[in-house]
């Protein structure tokens, strides 16, 4: 009897090797499509205002989009489908952070005043906030999430993230942290909306809130470096 009843497992159909070299190949280039767009992405970051650093951003960008639509991802695991979907608990976490960050900034006072924020550039930034949480996670986060998983996805983007912010100290930390709630979020609720508007806010509330001086007009790479009152 013990023999026979294993007659009523259902045996594991091996993976063949064709769908193992398509499964590795599709991995291959998931991780080679988040190199190109990250490397264009610190190239900006650490080339001086002009022509050239406005020609790889703008490549940066329009690799992003060209490869999300030649993607095989729907629109609904880009997070573009379900503007409502988490988004009371991702804006009420998103005002615990607004304040503590302000709260930290009345202790900061100390170190200097924070940078001015005129509304152009508040709108604007806005609108980068956004454009940020699409590359972070529709188009970042969702290639290494099929490549290693999600857990360990949100890590990675989480590092990627925060290396684009160095080498200002107080932001890279920032932004490490931020990118993990962020990830997180995404990860649970699959919505970069209401994702946008928090980092917007925070964005925003960091430069009103805390010391320019170690800020340097929120400004990363090469022009953190370049930077003087």
């Amino acid at each position: 009897m013990a023999f026979e009843s294993k007659t009523f497992i259902t045996p594991t159909r091996p993976i063949s090797s064709p769908e193992l070299a398509c499964c590795r190949a599709s991995e291959f280039r998931n991780l080679l499509e988040v190199g190109v767009v990250f490397g264009l992405i610190l190239v900006a970051v650490w080339t001086p205002q002009g022509h050239l650093n406005t020609a790889v951003s703008l490549a940066a960008l329009f690799s992003t989009l060209v490869l999300t639509i030649a993607s095989s991802y729907s629109v609904g695991e880009l997070g573009l489908t379900r503007p409502l979907n988490g988004a009371l608990v991702i804006l009420l976490s998103g005002v615990l952070l607004l304040l503590t960050v302000v709260a930290i900034g009345v202790f900061a006072r100390s170190l200097g005043p924070p940078q001015p924020v005129p509304w152009h550039r508040a709108w604007q930034y806005a609108i980068w906030a956004l454009l940020q949480e699409f590359i972070l996670q529709s188009f970042m986060y969702v290639r290494l999430e099929s490549v290693f998983g999600s857990r360990q996805a949100l890590f990675l983007a989480s590092g990627l993230f925060a290396l684009a912010h160095l080498p200002s100290p107080l932001l890279t930390l920032l932004s490490l942290l931020g990118a993990v709630f962020f990830c997180s979020m995404f990860r649970r609720y699959r919505n970069i909306f209401p994702l946008g508007l928090v980092h917007a806010a925070l964005g925003l509330t960091i430069a009103g809130s805390l010391p320019d001086r170690l800020l340097h007009h929120m400004r990363v790479g090469i022009g953190y470096l370049m930077y003087h009152v």
